[in-house]
């Protein structure tokens, strides 16, 4: 989308103008938090692979067998943390 005041192509506006155009609109600490996690996540992806999410090398059923490892690692990861706040420790 392009942006009327800046004339930036953006991923989203508000009424036709991007966030940064948009004195009257708060910044939210914690959404520009997660995309620059988001934007670090995706710089260390292409340093590693080589390829933006943007690939075509992968099928849809690849894709699906990636989210689902990712998800299963997710929940590894919930269930450790329930345990460790269950055993009443702190990890580090």
């Amino acid at each position: 989308m392009i942006c009327n005041k800046c004339k930036k192509d953006v991923m989203a506006t508000i009424h036709d103008l991007c966030i940064e155009c948009h004195d009257d609109i708060p910044k939210d600490p914690i959404v520009e938090a997660v995309i620059r996690k988001f934007m670090d996540r995706s710089i260390e992806g292409i340093k590693k692979y080589g390829v933006t999410m943007d690939r075509k090398d992968l099928s849809v059923e690849e894709w699906i067998d990636n989210a689902i490892e990712e998800s299963m690692d997710f929940i590894l990861y919930l269930y450790k943390l329930k345990k460790e706040i269950q055993n009443g420790s702190k990890t580090s």
